[in-house]
């Protein structure tokens, strides 16, 4: 499983940062490009906040909790087995690094830096890929969850009665 989570948030860590150098160098700010009509458009932004532009002046300790994001997931990352978990957790340690490359790597400096938005959703909210997977890893991990699958992949602690075997004349044996 750890291979597959390292995997996944490789993949989702490259489509994150190569759709970022492929908007700086393609789109221009303040010039959005419809992409599906005015629903989702291509509009280049540096956003200093969090998702919906939240957090504006604390880029900081957005850049503190991306990090804790990215060593509480390498801790996790060697209970799990489940393969949905480890999809779930790739996606999520992939755009969590890929925001946080953006804080630490790019201007006005180290731990301040802006990250790099372009996907426009309908002028709600832009994002990017790393925004993406990190939402879709939150809502997987919501189901896996309500659905009882553990990190570890198994279930532990079954109650007696579930062994409990009945003869013909409904006498517990």
């Amino acid at each position: 499983m750890f291979a597959l989570l390292v995997g996944v948030g490789l993949l989702t860590l490259a489509l994150d940062q190569g759709s970022k150098l492929w908007a700086l160098a393609t789109l221009t700010p303040g010039e959005p490009r419809d992409l599906l009509g005015p629903v989702v458009r291509l509009n280049l932004i540096r956003n200093a906040g969090a998702a919906f532009s939240l957090g504006d002046g604390v880029t900081w300790l957005l850049t503190i909790v991306a990090l804790g994001i990215v060593v509480w997931v390498g801790r996790a990352a060697r209970r799990v087995g489940h393969p949905w978990w480890a999809v779930t957790l790739g996606m999520l340690l992939g755009g969590a690094i890929g925001n946080l490359l953006d804080r630490i790597l790019r201007e006005p400096g180290f731990g301040r830096g802006h990250v790099v938005d372009f996907i426009d959703y309908a002028g709600l909210f832009i994002g990017n890929i790393a925004d993406i997977a990190i939402v879709a890893a939150a809502v997987f991990g919501a189901l896996l969850a309500m659905r009882g699958i553990p990190l570890e992949g198994v279930t532990h602690g079954r109650h007696e009665a579930d062994h409990v075997v009945q003869d013909e004349e409904g006498d517990h044996v």
